[in-house]
């Protein structure tokens, strides 16, 4: 079997794309439950993670950082908002038009991630030509 990092970026992508999609799930559930009682918005926490698995090392390309990010540890995570203080007397914290924009922010994310695949998959493409 031949030993190649060619799907390296690919991988890495796949996994920013299902955070981004998790996340897009998440912000349809806080506007879906805006005027709902003491409901708490949901969020994604996945680009630390991501800034993590790339390292610090300022020395090192980008080809081998991603080479050495291991995507079976990089788990998108939903958690509850509670640092977000409502100030709604029912006890719910989820702003509609701050999740308006937030989704409108990741479905552009998500759109750009998707670009990037497939431009990916294209120049693996022309390279087996």
């Amino acid at each position: 079997m031949i030993n190649t990092n060619a799907f390296d970026y690919i991988n890495v992508l796949d996994k920013a794309a299902d955070a981004s999609w998790l996340r897009n799930e998440a912000i349809s559930n806080n506007i879906s439950n805006a005027t709902t009682p003491y409901y708490k918005r949901q969020d994604v926490a996945f680009e630390s993670e991501l800034k993590k698995a790339l390292g610090y090392n300022r020395y090192q390309s980008m080809d081998s950082k991603v080479h050495n990010v291991k995507t079976s540890r990089l788990r998108p995570q939903v958690y509850t908002d509670y640092a977000n203080y409502s100030y709604r007397l029912d006890g719910n914290n989820v702003d509609i038009e701050n999740e308006n924009v937030m989704l409108a922010e990741n479905q552009l994310k998500y759109q750009g991630l998707m670009a990037s695949i497939i431009h990916e998959f294209q120049n693996l493409d022309t390279v087996m030509k």
